[in-house]
């Protein structure tokens, strides 16, 4: 069963945290996606104690209960975000971890391997977005029209766009689960809107209404972080690191996968035709346990 708790920062915020899966393995670090909360979801948790591995994860600041960025220096960038995982990890006596990123979580996974290599064993991103200023990318063909629309508000600014969510993604974030699918429009594939049932359906809306317990601060912060510069060099990147990404995924497209692979230092690619954005995350023991052989455990 996940433990929830709270960590406070060096600056005095406080992060909502859980904890699953076997509490002697080797911690797994778990950066969910854009928006996203940390709540229970026992498939993740379950498969964690299978394969040895105590699931880490928390709610960004402005999700959920954790407490939102200041700004006193600016517009959060990616990898501030590494700051608040070295203090869970402190927190939990954590010397050594893997991670995973899902969506907008994978920046966050490569962030942590490149920053934190003498911690950091190994990355997984599942479907992880890509730098919008990567050299060569196009990194809106191929995105669904509401994900276009919502990353050309942010490029708008603070104030413009938290005006969009506020009117054209809080409701998604508060609608019931049994119209979510419909709420999410051209977000959802074929092979998507397939999978979002049972627990899976039900692990996204419970994150998904979570997420905006705060409104719309903690996506407004995630959304101009990815469409800004990230803080770190990606190329720096030296731990061992798995791309794993689907060709029916119209929230980051096939292309955001195909061009980590090119420009991660040693990134190995896991590619798939016929899986998209949510599809992926079915394959959950195969990715922990690619992702253990990775860190040589």
């Amino acid at each position: 069963m996940a433990e929830r708790l709270e960590v406070k920062t060096d600056d005095g915020r406080v992060l909502e945290v859980l904890t699953g899966g076997d509490p002697d393995g080797l911690p797994w670090l778990y950066h969910g996606g854009s928006p996203t909360a940390a709540v229970p979801y026992p498939v993740f948790e379950d498969t964690a104690a299978r394969l040895g591995l105590q699931m880490v994860t928390y709610s960004r600041p402005g999700y959920g209960t954790s407490t939102p960025y200041p700004w006193t220096c600016g517009a959060p960038r990616i990898v501030d975000d590494v700051a608040d995982s070295v203090a869970i990890l402190d927190h939990l006596g954590t010397t050594e971890f893997v991670t995973l990123g899902w969506s907008g979580g994978g920046p966050r996974a490569l962030a942590c391997g490149a920053v934190l290599p003498d911690r950091c064993l190994a990355v997984a991103t599942l479907a992880g977005v890509a730098p919008k200023d990567g050299d060569g990318l196009d990194w809106f063909e191929g995105m669904a029209p509401e994900n276009r629309a919502e990353y050309a508000a942010a490029e708008q600014g603070a104030e413009a766009y938290a005006d969009y969510l506020t009117h054209d993604f809080l409701p998604i974030l508060r609608a019931p689960h049994d119209e979510l699918v419909a709420a999410m429009g051209g977000l959802l594939t074929p092979v998507d809107a397939a999978v979002f049932t049972d627990e899976l359906g039900d692990y996204l809306a419970r994150s998904l209404h979570h997420a905006g317990a705060q409104g719309v601060v903690g996506a407004r912060d995630d959304g101009l972080a990815a469409t800004r510069p990230w803080g770190f060099d990606l190329g720096a990147v030296r731990v061992p690191v798995a791309v794993w990404q689907g060709r029916q995924d119209a929230m980051v497209p096939f292309a955001h996968g195909e061009w980590l692979v090119a420009h991660v230092p040693g990134a190995e690619a896991h590619l798939f035709d016929d899986e998209g954005h949510l599809s992926l995350a079915v394959r959950i023991e195969e990715i922990l346990t690619d992702l253990r052989r990775l860190a040589g455990r």
